[in-house]
């Protein structure tokens, strides 16, 4: 068995509480967390491989199956809007950058869950990821966003006025 030495910072752990009316969230500070690797399941499925650490730099990552990834795409859920902006990118150099629409559903998904009202992104390159936390955060929340490229900025609030979100928009 491997020992582990802590991490410097301190993490959030999220809770999932479950009452008998509703499901609520909890986060409460949890103790440090391991440099070197920290355990993402309990056990391993047949066919779902975690990476080795020389391959992606020492991250943890979990590859789905051809069979269960298939199954997160079929049943993405990506607004028209997003999607509008998700294919106009691709056209794009550097479209390498756009997180995938299974990943901005995770996004909103998380923002939804914790009752988010406030979210910041660094990096917002055309607004994709932006502009799905945006849809999901309350009618107050507000995002700030960080983009050092003014052509990459001026793309990405076109897309939000599209939208209907510049309100939530702080860049």
């Amino acid at each position: 068995m491997a020992t582990f030495s802590p991490c410097p910072f301190r993490i959030t752990q999220l809770n999932l509480l479950h009452s008998s009316s509703s499901p609520s969230i909890g986060i409460r500070p949890t103790s440090q967390i391991p440099s070197s690797r920290c355990i993402v399941c309990s056990h391993r499925s047949p066919g779902v491989v975690l990476c080795d650490d020389d391959k992606y730099g020492k991250k943890e990552v979990i590859s789905l199956t051809p069979k269960l990834y298939q199954y997160v795409l079929s049943n993405v859920r990506e607004p028209d809007i997003l999607r509008a902006v998700r294919e106009e990118t691709a056209t794009m150099r550097g479209s390498q950058m756009q997180v995938s629409p299974e990943q901005a559903q995770f996004l909103s998904m998380l923002v939804q869950m914790l009752g988010a009202n406030r979210c910041i992104e660094l990096g917002v390159y055309t607004g994709y990821s932006s502009l799905a936390i945006a849809l999901a955060l309350p009618e107050s929340g507000v995002i700030i966003a960080c983009e050092k490229d003014g052509r990459f900025l001026e793309i990405a609030k076109k897309h939000w006025k599209q939208a209907g979100v510049c309100d939530k928009v702080i860049m």
